[in-house]
């Protein structure tokens, strides 16, 4: 699967962003929420390493991307779509993704969202749970920590990016 994306794009962006996006995961399977701070972070990995990684003409257009998508997200939000975290994640997320990687990381997320869907059911049911028995995700009837199948797809992606890129 070739991405645009460059290998040294995903390079540069994997090592910084892979810690948020365990903190995102951690965090949201611990207590259902996705911190601002954990947002803000990847909005800031963006801003600082975007510059070094990006050519410079598509680095504002990337931000854009940030803006839009952050729009979309909060009319979701308001619509009952999906929680405020992860519509502020989708939207710190989104200028680390090449435009023309919308297919791919679609897929890569129908397919991880599946995965994480089945493995929090799997541990949620076995005695694994004990390992973290006061996680709230646990409990939650009718929820899901989306920050984990959204943290880890992104990092899924990044990481393919380093492998399959251009």
């Amino acid at each position: 699967m070739p991405l645009q994306i460059t290998a040294m794009q995903a390079a540069w962006f994997l090592p910084f962003v892979l810690p948020i996006c365990i903190w995102v995961i951690w965090t949201d399977l611990s207590t259902m929420r996705i911190s601002n701070a954990a947002n803000l972070a990847l909005v800031g990995v963006f801003l600082t390493i975007g510059l070094i990684a990006l050519p410079l003409q598509d680095y504002p257009w990337r931000l854009l991307n940030l803006v839009i998508v952050l729009l979309i997200g909060i009319l979701a939000n308001a619509g009952g779509l999906m929680g405020a975290g992860d519509s502020k994640f989708i939207a710190a997320a989104a200028p680390f993704i090449d435009p023309g990687d919308l297919v791919p990381l679609f897929i890569i997320f129908s397919v991880n969202l599946l995965a994480c869907l089945a493995t929090h059911w799997l541990v949620k049911k076995s005695a694994l749970r004990q390992l973290a028995p006061n996680w709230v995700s646990w409990t939650r009837a009718g929820k899901f920590p989306m920050g984990f199948a959204l943290g880890s797809t992104m990092v899924i992606y990044l990481g393919l990016g380093t492998i399959y890129g251009q």
